[in-house]
Order: structure tokens, then C-alpha cells, then sequence
């Protein structure tokens, strides 16, 4: 089976905004977001889906992702940070968590490609919050 776009980020075949790591997740910014910050947390061994993770993991992401939420959505200068799991685009469990400002602000339709300067910067300042 070829590895999908995420194990390839996760052995560093791909580059990646990354703001997130530790044994068990890799957090990194989407370079299509729906707003800028937008962040996905992934699982580094490879399940297909969100239900198919072990208890321990499917606890621990939702609790990587409480973590991460108040940084995005700081850095992002939004009101919330919105979460929404599909598993349709990347056959890899994963959890997009995005800074928003709206009731809509998880549609989908937004997503946009993102210049290099702003995924950086954004990047930066999540990590930034993150580790004060």
C-alpha cells in the first residue's frame, strides 16, 4: 500500500508547517486552509479513521486537541476554534481544528491555498503560545 500524504509528513518525506509533536500526534498547518491557523492533528501510526484508534489514542487526541485549541485560536485572533473530523479527504485518522469567527466557519467551500510567508509566521506563533 503507498503511504498517504500524512505518513509522509510523519517520516518527514514531506515538509510541513508543524506546530505539534510528541510521541503519539504531529500537529501542522493545512497549506489549503478555511482561515489561517488552520490545524491538523494526526495520529503518527496510521489508523483510517477517527473510531478506528485505540481508546488511549482516541482519549489523548482529544485531549492534544484541547490543548492546541487556545493557541490557534489566539494566534489566529478568531473567537473560537471550531473542530470537524470527515476522514473523506486523507485516508488517515485526523481532526481539522480551525480558528473561527462565524457560525460557518468550518465550510469546507472556504478553503483556499495560503502563501508561504503566512503558514510560516502562523506556524511560528501557534508553536510560540504553545510552549509558554
Amino acid at each position: 500500500m503507498d503511504k498517504d500524504i500524512f505518513c509522509k509528513i510523519i517520516d518527514g518525506s514531506v515538509p510541513a508547517h508543524k506546530v505539534y509533536e510528541d510521541n503519539d500526534f504531529i500537529a501542522f498547518l493545512d497549506i489549503k486552509p478555511i482561515s489561517l491557523g488552520h490545524t491538523l492533528l494526526v495520529p503518527k501510526k496510521h489508523y483510517e479513521y477517527i473510531f478506528d484508534l485505540p481508546e488511549e489514542l482516541y482519549l489523548k487526541i482529544f485531549f492534544v486537541a484541547k490543548r492546541l485549541a487556545p493557541a490557534i485560536q489566539k494566534a489566529a485572533a478568531s473567537i473560537q476554534t471550531g473542530v470537524a473530523i470527515e476522514g473523506f479527504g486523507v485516508p488517515h485518522a485526523h481532526i481539522h481544528l480551525i480558528p473561527i469567527n462565524a457560525i460557518n466557519g468550518v465550510d469546507p467551500c472556504k478553503q483556499h491555498p495560503e502563501t508561504e510567508e503566512n503558514l510560516v509566521k502562523m506556524a511560528q506563533e501557534i508553536s510560540k503560545l504553545l510552549n509558554q
